[in-house]
């Protein structure tokens, strides 16, 4: 290699580069203060065309999480506040600083360490320097169209977002910076690119599948030895493409899945904010009642006992929802021992004795006196529990439960049977499935959550066994399999 290639492009790269980095160092020295400081301006300037429907919108929460996504993702504060300084919306937990600032702002006050920027008929932009924090901040005063005070600010000095806007403008120098590199790359090093060009439609043809092709201009440079490994690259190329192949559709399976679990977590916040929404407003409305109306001793018992009956729902729920996690999750291990399913169904039936009997339902369990099974007792109890108190709430007619365990093969089938009306076909699939409730006027009545059987659901799934539901002559029932081996 008496004219090596690499040592020719070498210099030449070289010299470009450090001309490149000079010219964006520059650029950058001068224009990036204005170009990161005009991108500030403009976040806030968005940010008040959307507060106005993020405070209207309070009632439809799509505005609000909208406008709290886009101040999130953009670290911008506000406060949002009535003519009294009574606070509407924040996102700030301690907002003291930001209320004197807005206090200040109406009377037109705390001029000190600030510059107008920009000001409108709706707003004034400025720039505050913090005195105590030692920080710069970008800050927007004004008044809404229902006389709603507002401030909004945000930290010129952050680094994070400082990067981000640096990143853009480097991108944006950076290619033009490239483009004129290449051009002059090019009448530079024409003649010397010609392998690299054959080499270029070389990949081409093989990335056709054209294994035939090779590299024939020869030479003994790094150019020359890059060709004669091109030429032994294709014969062992047809086998790569076999395994990419296996790999890509690997990976499209993989990215399903993962779309799949992004639309269950999205529609699993949707039903916990659902769930959540009726007793928060109960709560709030009869804490409200307390508090404004003169009650009597019984009016007011009332109103504490809705209070705390909502609240109860409430713990049940994040509890139910904490189990559900954390056998889904893996993380709830299971104690696998031998007990007897007999004595546990005994047990859950005389700890709803007292309802059964206050509902006028008849109960009766048909087991053997000792029935051995292999499982997690504590769990497998939760599953009869819920099962029956499922039944329970459930049945009407002739108020009946019956309770079987009957062997079949190597598995013990227990079943829960309840007087009632039928499930709909459509939703014997769907009953297992988080928040689901064929009839949501009636569970809000008895206080569930629609949690109960996906529970049931994910611990016969740690159990590897199966859990079902039909609909039979009379009723309902629900049944689930255990190994006696």
């Amino acid at each position: 290699m008496k004219k090596s290639l690499k040592k020719r492009i070498a210099v030449s790269f070289l010299l470009l580069t450090i001309i490149s980095m000079v010219a964006i160092g520059v650029v950058h020295l001068f224009f990036l203060e204005d170009f990161y400081l005009r991108g500030k301006k403009k976040q806030l300037v968005d940010a008040v065309d959307m507060i106005e429907d993020a405070v209207d919108g309070e009632e439809d929460t799509d505005d609000t999480e909208e406008f709290s996504r886009y101040c999130a993702m953009n670290s911008l504060s506000y406060l949002v506040a009535d003519s009294g300084l009574n606070l509407v919306l924040t996102n700030v937990r301690d907002d003291r600083l930001l209320t004197v600032r807005l206090f200040g702002s109406m009377l037109g006050m705390e001029k000190d360490n600030s510059s107008i920027l920009e000001e409108s008929d709706d707003y004034q932009l400025l720039k505050y320097r913090d005195p105590g924090a030692d920080v710069d901040y970008l800050e927007i005063f004004g008044r809404l169209e229902n006389n709603y005070y507002f401030l909004m600010r945000t930290p010129i000095q952050s680094i994070h977002e400082a990067a981000r806007l640096s990143l853009v403008f480097y991108v944006i120098v950076g290619a033009i910076v490239i483009a004129a590199s290449v051009v002059i790359i090019l009448l530079i090093t024409g003649r010397i690119m010609a392998p690299i060009t054959e080499l270029s439609n070389l990949s081409v043809r093989m990335a056709n599948l054209d294994f035939g092709a090779s590299y024939t201009s020869g030479g003994s440079d790094e150019i020359g030895v890059l060709g004669e490994n091109f030429n032994k690259m294709s014969g062992r190329l047809e086998t790569t493409i076999s395994q990419l192949k296996t790999a890509n559709a690997q990976l499209e399976k993989d990215i399903e899945e993962k779309n799949q679990i992004d639309e269950m977590r999205r529609e699993f916040l949707s039903s916990v904010s659902h769930e959540l929404k009726t007793p928060i407003a109960l709560i709030a409305g009869y804490a409200e009642g307390l508090k404004e109306m003169q009650l009597d001793e019984e009016s007011r018992n009332y109103y504490c006992d809705v209070i705390m009956d909502e609240a109860g729902k409430m713990n049940k729920l994040v509890m139910e929802l904490l189990s559900l996690n954390h056998l889904e999750s893996g993380e709830d291990r299971l104690d696998i021992q031998r007990f007897d399913l007999a004595e546990v169904i005994r047990g859950v039936v005389d700890a709803h004795r007292l309802q059964m009997e206050q509902k006028g339902i008849t109960v009766t369990v048909d087991t053997d006196k000792v029935v051995p099974v292999w499982g997690d007792q504590f769990k497998i109890e939760e599953v009869v529990t819920n099962y029956l108190s499922n039944a329970v709430n459930h049945c009407s007619g002739e108020k009946q439960i019956r309770i079987t365990a009957r062997p079949a093969g190597s598995q013990m089938v227990t079943t829960i049977f309840n007087t009632g009306d039928h499930i709909p076909e459509d939703s014997l699939d769907m009953i297992w499935n988080k928040f689901y409730k064929v009839d949501k006027a009636r569970t809000r009545k008895y206080g569930g959550s629609g949690l109960g059987l996906s529970i049931v659901k994910a611990i016969m799934d740690a159990h590897g066994q199966s859990c079902w539901a039909a609909n039979v002559e009379g009723g309902v029932s629900f049944s689930f399999t255990l190994p006696v081996e």
